[in-house]
């Protein structure tokens, strides 16, 4: 793993057209490779989320070989959740971030052994689960009651738009998008919306699939994104073109660095982000001094 830090001045073999930079006209974004109006692809994408929601945690431990629940867990140690905390996780329809957070929160409470104060910052809590999926959110409700969390109400479902929160200015402590940010319109909107919300000391984490720079290693990657992910997603959950287009939009995501700059330019400092298995996946992070 690499960790990088970032100053706000930062500016394929397999397939040519792989590039991220690719121009898109001002009323066109990206759908995987394919160019579409900006007005159909949260509908495109809420298609595939859609499509993909009932395996959607099947498939990611097929994927990723069960790695995706290594990097959400570091993801939340990075994250260091305390109880009586106001946090925001978007497109985290299926919970797995928010119970982790919870988990956490429930070890130092347990730690403090019962002492009263924390009680009260127990209740305090506020997870907020923002996903403008309804099936991913129901995904995710059902989990939570298979978790003896079905009542908890420090645990809190909203369908919302990352572009759009319904969030008041300077509300959280924490926002975390995971897996997630790659597939919205304007990534620029939902930085912006994550620095709005995010109260002065709080801090933002993205953890996402990412670009790996390693030539023999990348190869390697490639064929397995474009020949074996598609053709699982076909196998187990009869949708090959979903899966198609995941692995698209990852190769669409900006590199490393120029996210890095995004975050910075939406006016996070401290901006950094370590790299994972070689930069298949990415964690970014940034403070709202």
């Amino acid at each position: 793993m690499a960790l990088k830090l970032v100053s706000r001045k930062l500016g394929s073999k397999f397939l040519p057209m792989l590039s991220s930079t690719s121009p898109l006209h001002s009323h066109a974004t990206s759908f995987g490779f394919k160019h579409v109006r900006e007005e159909e692809k949260s509908q495109l994408v809420g298609n595939v989320f859609s499509s993909v929601a009932s395996n959607y945690d099947l498939m990611n431990d097929l994927m990723s070989g069960g790695l995706h629940r290594l990097w959400k867990d570091r993801l939340v140690s990075m994250l260091n959740p305390f109880p009586g905390m106001k946090h925001l996780d978007v497109a985290g329809g299926t919970g797995d971030v928010a119970f982790r957070i919870l988990d956490g929160i429930s070890s130092i409470k347990r730690r403090a052994n019962q002492d009263p104060i924390n009680d009260h910052l127990q209740e305090e809590t506020q997870i907020h689960v923002c996903d403008i999926n309804p099936n991913m959110l129901n995904v995710g409700r059902k989990r939570a009651i298979e978790r003896g969390l079905g009542e908890d109400k420090s645990l809190k479902w909203v369908e919302g738009d990352a572009e759009a929160l319904s969030f008041e200015d300077n509300t959280m402590d924490g926002y975390t998008i995971a897996f997630g940010i790659r597939n919205v319109t304007h990534i620029e909107k939902v930085l912006a919306e994550a620095y709005r919300v995010l109260k002065h000391g709080g801090r933002f984490l993205c953890l996402e699939l990412s670009h790996v720079e390693v030539p023999v290693f990348k190869e390697l990657y490639d064929y397995y994104s474009f020949s074996v992910i598609p053709a699982v997603g076909e196998l187990v959950a009869g949708d090959r073109d979903s899966y198609q287009y995941l692995v698209e939009s990852i190769r669409r995501f900006p590199p490393q660095e120029k996210f890095a700059s995004m975050i910075a330019d939406a006016g996070f400092q401290k901006v950094e982000y370590e790299n994972l298995v070689g930069g298949v996946v990415a964690i970014h992070s940034g403070l709202k001094i």
